[in-house]
């Protein structure tokens, strides 16, 4: 079992630690109810004995050498004072996963150490001294106070949990069949935005969820951990009326399927039947009664239920004004209701709402989408914010979160995010930085320093309030004619910076999106080449080579968007020898560009795929599981012979082999038929372009070539390679 960081060991809540005064005091009835819930929880946790043995097993895995050094323990949050590292270093703890707070909080702040997912370069053990040399803490131990309550982790879309009593409602298998989605995308099964699509799921497929369900909890229960249960409603891709009295029945049988089949509930239920289904009449009377059934559905089956919803309906639905909003979150009592103010970070929802019109809050992160792969950032947001909403005057926040749809990326986010439950002030973010890279790599260099801050004020300050939905010209080629796009000669500036040239769309179209870029493009090649000027002072490191991959990824991804406008600008300009060469520079980085990713196993292909077909029981299961897993990054649903699906690209990967056998010949095609419209002298065959494409994408989504799953090259070499040829006489792009 990996171990993630800080706050990323539980799937889902994080429990209880140490309540602050400003928790402690609040009057706010909802808040306060949320400390009644505290008690149940603390009293239903599993014995001390079961947690200290689950924290003992991390800690073999995580670092067996040193499984002696230290001593758990597990105390009533009335007793603890302090998180004691004492000579002995006793970590004490609330719970479970407290002590490995307190354990993760002692090998990062006074070891140098660095944890992080294996596919972002895993864990920097290296700075932790030898048995008998760890460094000492002051005689009367160190003080952690929790600030909040809650961490919460992960985002609907990331995974869910299925299951239903179908039967008891003559609910049909092959009913069911016909609506949930394959393993790729129940996500959007759950949310009702589409039904069938890759399915149907083999029984085998739910029994091994199953099983997966049942030793996830029991590893999160022995830890002290708080599971949030999915409480999914719905029929075929219509929601059933909370106002049918049916609606109530199904919610009581649904909880009381959950625990019969766990055993025990955490009594804390998510349920999102408004994100991104709007309700049908916007009468706050009416919305107000779609609540109070849902609620109710819930507490039929658990009488100490608390909902857990989503509160992206209130940033991406404009249906949400203050009446309608007011009247769903004061539809059920308050305390049993807490909302996840799930893009915080970007868009807080707490500031507009006043503080969700005192319903309890969970001040969320959300930062990535659709798993795609960006350098991005707003370290500054994340290291401010749920201070400021946390001592706010009248906040109802009781936690904060991690909301991604995407993990293993961005690890310096993450990293910064993870601290904020125990973070009492703002992050001084220069410093932490400072700090960050040392434990990274196991040791500071001074060019990688120095670049890291260059890092800080680019692509991890974003401040636009932009998606950042990855629509790079590599990953997300636009679908358009080229004489529709109108190429801006001047550059436009960010903070009187020149980034880049620009494209306009003429006609409206969802056919193309704008890359996202906030940066100076300048200021981040300097600190690449800062990054492989330090390169040799830290060989070996799997830290050091994901952020030179990702790096110099970056990079050359914004790049390669200032060659895809070249290609255009010679095209309309009827430049032959022009448009020949712009694309093949572009088809040459596109190659280079999958080497380099394959020098790291975080930006390969072949785990992907490799890990899907090893959840298949035959040969029939491993060809639909892989298809699953290779429609999910490319195109899927709706598209026919001649029109791309709206959905192409949504969850598009920077991985070794995708560039190579997708995305490359893709362009290929746009542009092999951009050379036949100047030399045949006619307009540019739109509906040719789409046909060649969608074919591309259907035979590739079908195709069974393996793909490998190590490693392969350096990438220190590769990258200083790729910087001289692309990038080391660049004026046109710096």
């Amino acid at each position: 079992m990996d171990c993630p960081p800080l706050s990323a060991i539980s799937l889902v809540l994080l429990t209880f630690f140490f309540i602050s005064s400003s928790f402690a005091q609040s009057s706010t009835v909802g808040v306060g109810y949320i400390s009644k819930l505290l008690e149940i929880q603390d009293r239903e946790r599993v014995p001390p004995s079961v947690q200290v043995a689950a924290a003992r097993s991390v800690l073999q895995r995580l670092l067996p050498s040193h499984s002696s050094s230290f001593e758990f323990r597990i105390v009533s949050k009335l007793i603890l004072k302090k998180f004691n590292f004492v000579f002995e270093r006793l970590i004490s703890g609330v719970t479970g996963v407290e002590v490995l707070a307190g354990l993760h909080w002692y090998l990062k702040h006074w070891c140098g150490s660095h944890i992080s997912w294996d596919k972002t370069g895993g864990a920097q053990l290296n700075s932790i001294p030898k048995l008998g040399s760890l460094p000492p803490v002051q005689d009367d131990g160190i003080l952690v106070r929790r600030s909040v309550p809650w961490n919460y982790y992960q985002n609907a879309v990331t995974s869910s949990y299925i299951s239903l009593p179908s039967q008891k409602f003559n609910i049909s298998k092959a009913e069911l069949d016909d609506f949930f989605g394959g393993p790729a995308f129940l996500a959007w099964s759950r949310m009702a935005n589409l039904h069938r699509w890759g399915g149907p799921l083999p029984q085998s497929w739910f029994d091994q969820q199953l099983v997966l369900q049942k030793k996830i909890l029991a590893r999160m229960y022995e830890l002290g951990m708080t599971p949030v249960k999915n409480d999914v409603r719905w029929c075929c891709t219509y929601l059933l009326d909370a106002t049918d009295p049916l609606f109530i029945e199904i919610g009581k049988a649904f909880v009381e399927q959950q625990l019969t089949e766990y055993g025990r509930t955490s009594h804390v239920h998510n349920c999102d039947t408004f994100d991104e289904n709007t309700p049908p009449v916007d009468d706050p009377e009416y919305i107000s009664s779609l609540g109070a059934a849902i609620f109710e559905g819930m507490q039929s089956g658990d009488n100490n239920a608390v909902w857990l919803m989503q509160g992206w309906l209130f940033s991406y639905d404009p249906f949400w004004r203050p009446p309608q909003m007011k009247a769903l979150l004061h539809s059920v009592p308050m305390g049993k209701l807490v909302v996840l103010d799930l893009f915080a970070e970007v868009n807080p929802i707490w500031i507009s709402s006043e503080q969700f019109y005192g319903v309890p809050y969970i001040w969320c992160m959300l930062h990535n989408f659709a798993g795609n792969l960006e350098m991005y950032g707003y370290l500054d947001s994340v290291a401010s914010g749920p201070v400021e909403a946390r001592t706010s005057e009248n906040s109802t926040m009781v936690g904060v979160g991690m909301s991604m749809e995407g993990i293993e990326q961005n690890p310096v986010v993450y990293d910064l995010m993870s601290e904020m439950a125990f973070q009492q002030n703002n992050v001084d973010v220069k410093e932490w930085i400072d700090l960050y890279s040392a434990r990274r790599y196991g040791r500071s260099v001074s060019l990688i320093r120095d670049a890291w801050n260059i890092l800080y004020h680019t692509v991890y300050n974003c401040t636009d309030g932009a998606y950042d939905k990855n629509r790079d010209v590599i990953v997300a080629f636009p679908d358009v004619d080229p004489y529709s796009l109108l190429i801006l000669q001047a550059r436009h500036h960010t903070d009187g910076k020149p980034v880049s040239r620009k494209a306009i769309l003429i006609e409206n179209s969802d056919s193309y999106d704008h890359p996202h870029l906030w940066y100076s493009t300048t200021e981040v090649v300097h600190a690449l080449e800062l990054f492989i000027a330090g390169g040799d002072e830290l060989s070996g490191s799997s830290t050091y080579s994901y952020d030179l991959v990702d790096l110099t990824r970056q990079v050359l991804a914004k790049y390669a968007n200032e060659l895809f406008l070249k290609v255009i600008e010679a095209y309309q300009l009827n430049d032959h020898h022009g448009l020949a060469y712009q694309s093949q520079m572009f088809l040459d980085l596109v190659e280079d560009m999958d080497t380099l990713l394959a020098c790291h196993e975080g930006f390969l292909l072949g785990p992907w795929l490799e890990s899907a077909k090893q959840l298949a029981q035959d040969e029939e299961q491993q060809i639909q599981f892989e298809w699953n897993a290779r429609t999910q990054i490319t195109m899927w649903y709706d598209n026919t012979e001649v029109e791309a699906s709206l959905l192409r690209d949504y969850g598009n990967k920077y991985w070794s082999g995708l560039l190579k056998d997708y995305y490359g010949p893709r362009a290929a095609i746009y542009f092999k038929l951009l050379t036949q419209s100047l030399e045949n002298g006619q307009g540019f065959q739109l509906k040719a372009w789409r046909r060649e494409w969608i074919k591309l994408t259907n035979n590739w989504q079908k195709s069974r070539k393996i793909y490998t799953v190590e490693s392969n090259g350096n990438a220190l070499n590769i990258s200083r390679w790729l910087y001289h040829k692309y990038l080391g006489n660049l004026d046109t792009y710096r």
